[in-house]
């Protein structure tokens, strides 16, 4: 079965991409503002995204999630390669 990725799509002009990478057992602190109206898949590796109580909880390759407005406090790569994360959001005024 083939992955979803986002990575190579052609979005068009009214979708913009960011990607980021998280090295290996590096943290992300989670800004709500970095994740609005994203969608977003980890192209390569995994993470942990850190709830504001201190519950892990780990995505693997693969993974299509949804980080606004969600109580996180901070992403992790637990791995020993880099996490990519690509989210893809409308641009604004679409």
């Amino acid at each position: 079965m083939e992955r979803f990725s986002l990575l190579d799509r052609n979005l068009g002009w009214s979708f913009s991409r960011r990607v980021t990478v998280i090295a290996p057992g590096g943290v992300r602190a989670y800004e709500e503002s970095d994740w609005s109206d994203a969608l977003v898949v980890v192209e390569h590796g995994e993470i942990e995204l850190e709830s504001v109580h201190g519950i892990r909880r780990r995505m693997k390759r693969g993974a299509v999630l949804w980080l606004a407005g969600m109580p996180i406090e901070a992403i992790h790569n637990p791995g020993s390669e880099p996490a990519l994360l690509v989210a893809v959001a409308r641009r604004s005024g679409h």
